[in-house]
């Protein structure tokens, strides 16, 4: 099946087509009279992009419960931070600038993000701003998703417990211990960004608990509404996990719950 497809910019920045990717876009999976937007960010670990198991799957639970959505394709390795960051923030004002034709509110725009996509968009939770001075009419648009939704996120960077491969993918080798703390959940969290549905399972051995557990408590130290669930059982890279695992499949329905008490 074939899907519209928005490129971010029709000239890219820092684009090197040398390297095989695409452009940074958004598939677009509409729905009728739609109960808000969704900007989704398949995982990878900077390296690549799952997107059919962490991006089209979840489109379509998402269309099924009547969310618009857009599946983002970013930039990953070699690129480096802050390509990625620029590319999710362009998505949010897409989505934002699209609102009025699309039929859903600007103001009802959640991110959701696996593992490295989790810290994608953890990133355009903390890193945003109100529209650009410079640029075109899409750049003027406020960046800031109004809810986020952190799967199984790689939410810190250079610590025990992060990913190491993501951390470097991002930001290469050699990198400055500061910036990975900028760009980690205690160091990107502030008291004006969007409340977030937090989930990992407790015996994910590749990207552990920890990270989803510091972004809590993190939130919590600003004052930040955010829901967290940790399942016992169940590795990484699950998706919606509705038949490899039923029992953590339960968080679609519990982040529906999460949407519904924010947005009615």
């Amino acid at each position: 099946m074939e899907y519209e497809i928005i490129k971010l910019w029709e000239n890219t920045p820092d684009f090197h087509p040398e390297w095989g990717q695409p452009e940074p876009n958004l598939e677009v999976h509409p729905v009728d009279d739609p109960r808000g937007c969704v900007v989704v960010i398949p995982g990878g670990g900077y390296e690549w992009i799952a997107f059919d198991h962490e991006g089209r799957e979840l489109a379509e639970y998402l269309n099924g419960q009547g969310y618009y959505v857009y599946i983002l394709t970013y930039r990953f390795g070699p690129y480096r931070h802050p390509v990625e960051q620029g590319d999710v923030n362009r998505a949010i004002r897409w989505a934002r600038y699209r609102a009025g034709q699309c039929g859903y509110d600007e103001n009802k725009i959640a991110v959701i993000g696996f593992s490295a996509g989790g810290h994608l968009a953890m990133t355009a939770c903390t890193k945003f701003d109100d529209g650009l001075a410079d640029g075109d009419a899409v750049d003027k648009i406020s960046c800031r998703p109004d809810l986020g939704v952190l799967c199984y996120g790689v939410l810190t960077l250079g610590t025990d417990y992060t990913h190491r491969g993501t951390t470097v993918n991002l930001l290469g080798e050699g990198y400055d211990p500061a910036l990975a703390g900028e760009l980690s959940a205690a160091g990107a969290v502030r008291p004006d960004m969007p409340p977030c549905f937090i989930w990992h399972t407790a015996e994910d051995d590749l990207v552990p608990v920890q990270n989803s557990l510091e972004m809590a408590r993190a939130m919590r130290t600003v004052g930040v509404p955010y829901e967290l669930h940790v399942f016992p059982f169940g590795g990484h890279g699950l998706g919606l996990a509705f038949e490899s695992n039923p029992y953590v499949s339960r968080w679609a329905g519990m982040m529906m719950e999460f949407f519904g008490k924010f947005w009615g």
